[in-house]
Order: C-alpha cells, then structure tokens, then sequence
C-alpha cells in the first residue's frame, strides 16, 4: 500500500467511525429507540457510508459500516440499512448535503403520524431552510415511493417529516445534521404543547423570508448589525 491509498484508507476509517460514533449520539441525544434510524456521510461525488441494517448501536464498529455507490452497490462485511434509497437519491440530487440524519424521534414522530408538518408557529422553523417544515405523505419504508416523497418534501429544505414514520435532517456534514435533528424534536414539542393549548399563531411569509435573510449571516462574526460596532480582538482592561 502506498502513501496515498493508505491515506486514503485512513480517511475512510475515520468516516466510518464517524457514523458509528453518529449512531450512538442518537441513542444520547433520545432521538432514538433501539435500532430504529440511520445515518450516512458522503465519501466522495460518487459513493457513501450508511449505517447497516439492524445492529444495536452501542455494538457499532468502524467496520461494520458499508459503502454504497449512487448506482445502488454496496461494499462491507455488513448490510446497509433498509433506507439506502432516500439516502442514496437525496446524495444523488443534493450537492449541498454531505451528511443525512433520519431518526424516529419522539414528538417528531408522533407530529407525522397526523401528518402535520411544522408551519411557522415560531421562527425558528425557519433552520430548516423555509418558511415551514413539510411532513411527506405516508409511504412504505425503503421503498422507491418514500425515497420520491422525501425528496419532493425536502425541496428548498434541510429537513422533513416523513407522515407515520419520522424525521429526515441533512447538513453540510454530520454535526449540522444531527443538530438540525434535535431541532426539529424541539419544534415538534413545541408546537405540540401550542397546539394543545388552543389556537396558534402563525408568522406570516413575509416576516419568515425576514429570518431566513437573518439566518444567512447568524453565527458569523462580520454579520451587518446596525448599532452593533466592532473594535478589535483585544478585551480592554477593566479600568479603561
């Protein structure tokens, strides 16, 4: 083996263990029961790393994880899980996801089964990429049908949910994803609890496109902010 392969296998190590270590965090982060849920991280424009069918994650390894190609093919001592398909098809149709997050949370979960989505009952909505979160109709799970009904749900979005079954996040890698998951069980809480208590309002669309142009820049430190002026990286003495 020569010095790029072996590069070239360390890296896929670390990808590997990346979404087994993923696997675990949803089981920590209570995004999770069981073996339900799966995570992939793109390996390149062509192929993937998705967690395998129906092992315990807290069993995981590195070389359990599989590779799969965007023609279907897979690689690995393990069996990639059941939904390779809207793991695969959004990979194919979406340059900007490098990692994918599906997880049968609980208020998330419980939210689709009504086949609601989430409106914009509260700005933060608006971390999925819109002005509401969608929830896909109900298809059955691995199938071609669920793959194209995510897809058409997640268009101009970062997340779905998926009618009677979950919740799908995608981020520019693995730690955006799983965040954005989290983000969507906090929302569905949210808007379940507002939902009990009566009538909720809605944001309209023209303050939602307000928050999205806001997201834009959120968390970067040269973001425009009027009133807000910087004046340097030294913290200045106390007394001055």
């Amino acid at each position: 083996m020569n010095g790029t392969d072996a590069a070239d296998a360390a890296d896929d190590e670390a990808l590997r263990a990346t979404v087994a270590e993923g696997c675990r965090e949803l089981a920590r982060r209570g995004l999770t029961h069981g073996t339900s849920g799966n995570i992939s991280v793109r390996r390149n424009q062509r192929e993937f790393f998705l967690s395998p069918t129906g092992m315990a994650y807290e069993s995981l390894q590195a070389d359990d994880i599989p590779m799969m190609d965007l023609q279907g093919r897979w690689f690995g001592r393990r069996r990639p899980s059941s939904e390779w398909r809207f793991h695969r098809d959004i990979f194919r149709r979406r340059d900007d996801v490098n990692a994918i997050v599906h997880t049968h949370s609980p208020n998330a979960t419980a939210l689709a089964c009504t086949g609601r989505g989430i409106p914009a009952f509260h700005y933060m909505v608006a971390v999925a990429g819109g002005v509401d979160i969608r929830c896909a109709p109900y298809r059955t799970f691995g199938t071609e049908e669920l793959s194209q009904a995510a897809l058409a749900a997640l268009y101009d979005r970062k997340a779905c949910l998926l009618s009677n079954h979950g919740v799908i996040a995608c981020g520019r890698n693995l730690p955006a994803a799983l965040a954005l998951a989290g983000e969507v069980e906090n929302l569905a809480s949210q808007y379940g609890a507002a939902l009990m208590l009566g009538d909720v309002r809605l944001l309209d669309d023209e303050e939602m496109h307000g928050v999205l142009d806001k997201f834009r820049t959120y968390g970067s430190s040269d973001a425009v902010d009027a009133g807000l002026e910087y004046r340097g990286s030294t913290i200045p003495d106390s007394s001055s």
